[in-house]
């Protein structure tokens, strides 16, 4: 079954788009990577969905705007893509941009995802899958992060406990290892406070921290840093799920405030390298505390060299790769991600792992838009697959 994968994450800086042919043999699942491609939104569509992730009252105007507008980019990016490859895909899953991730109480009280996928079944004449998160929500569950099923798939014959890492806008960890019940969940910000640093700095020049240069000029301040880790987000126990609900500009400048208190106004580099280290810290809190021996690193922050050689100094020993290591590219593995939620749903079984979410049952994930002709779904299988394995 071939099946193309979509992804826009909390950093809503573009499109991930990956083709991926997934066979079933003998029990176990083959994926073989067709095309990857990362493409940037265009400018304007770019500024509206950064708008709307700031919690704060939007037209709802915007809101449908962009739900249009963002459907249209993916059917324009999935028909260049397919036709381009050639390919003929039984599939397309399009998760949307996350907008709004409600939590009360480390509850999920709803989920919303823009970019209407009947664009994509139109342009394409292929089904297409979306809303992925919700069905899990309805059932108590986090909704997020959707990587569990994946990364257990994946290091199905992990030796030693790992943690499959993803440093996208959020950090999101799973760990897997012989004897433990699979875990996955989201430790806090990765590049989500330091891409809004990197506005501010570059007067929006630039989007995020290109290569951590900005963060290379500035100095870790102590005090800054006991603040920034001061918030009962980190002491929950898992499941749990943010995003830029919790974590965005507001958010920093009143941590700011009350670090200027009792401190100096810190200057902008030393507050990128100061969050820098917050990310490196509190993803290696989650990984010390869970005994991980190995580290396989995927998402945007894992370009980031400051970032990288802060993780590796707070883990110490931990050796931390990057998950090209096991022919899957980094930067393919989330668009990858949803081709599996797809097939998963096509065949009738659960998107997530029992407990990992939270949600009382595991759950089908999405809602199916039809293409060009009915609905045929695969016959229903019994069981997931006892292992994920990337075949060249």
């Amino acid at each position: 079954m071939i099946v193309v994968g979509l992804m826009t994450g909390t950093s809503a800086d573009g499109l991930d788009v990956a083709v991926v042919d997934l066979t079933l043999h003998d029990g176990e699942l083959d994926l073989r990577l067709l095309d990857h491609r990362e493409l940037p939104f265009p400018a304007d569509l770019a500024a509206d969905l950064l708008r709307l992730l700031e919690p704060t009252d939007v037209p709802l105007a915007l809101v449908s705007g962009v739900d249009s507008r963002l459907g249209r980019c993916c059917a324009d990016t999935v028909a260049q893509v397919l036709g381009e490859t050639g390919v003929a895909a039984d599939l397309v899953v399009s998760p949307g941009q996350t907008v709004r991730h409600d939590v009360a109480d480390g509850r999920v009280t709803g989920t919303l995802q823009l970019g209407q996928p009947a664009w994509i079944a139109d342009r394409t004449g292929v089904p297409v899958l979306s809303d992925v998160r919700s069905r899990d929500v309805a059932a108590g569950g986090q909704g997020a992060p959707l990587a569990g099923v994946l990364d257990h798939l994946l290091l199905a014959g992990a030796t030693v406990p790992t943690a499959a890492l993803n440093l996208g806008g959020i950090a999101n960890v799973t760990v897997v290892g012989p004897g433990l019940d699979t875990v996955a969940y989201d430790t806090g910000p990765a590049n989500a406070l330091l891409d809004v640093m990197a506005r501010r700095l570059t007067h929006g020049a630039q989007h995020y921290d290109d290569g951590g240069a900005l963060a290379a000029r500035g100095r870790v301040l102590p005090g800054l840093l006991d603040v920034l880790l001061d918030e009962p987000y980190y002491a929950r126990p898992a499941p749990k799920s943010t995003g830029k609900e919790l974590f965005h500009g507001g958010y920093l400048d009143a941590r700011l405030a009350a670090y200027g208190r009792t401190a100096p106004v810190p200057g902008p580099h030393d507050v990128l390298a100061t969050l820098t280290a917050l990310t490196a810290r509190t993803v290696a809190d989650q990984c010390r505390a869970r005994g991980v021996r190995e580290v396989l690193a995927s998402g945007g922050g894992t370009r980031n060299p400051v970032l990288m050689a802060a993780l590796r100094r707070e883990l110490g020993g931990v050796p931390v790769e990057t998950t090209d290591r096991i022919g899957l590219p980094e930067g393919a593995k989330e668009a990858c991600l949803m081709a599996l939620v797809g097939w998963l749903t096509w065949h009738g079984l659960p998107a997530t792992l029992p407990g990992v979410t939270g949600a009382r049952r595991p759950t089908v994930a999405g809602r199916l838009t039809p293409g060009s002709g009915p609905l045929r779904l695969a016959e229903p299988l019994a069981a997931l697959p006892g292992r994920l394995r990337v075949v060249r």
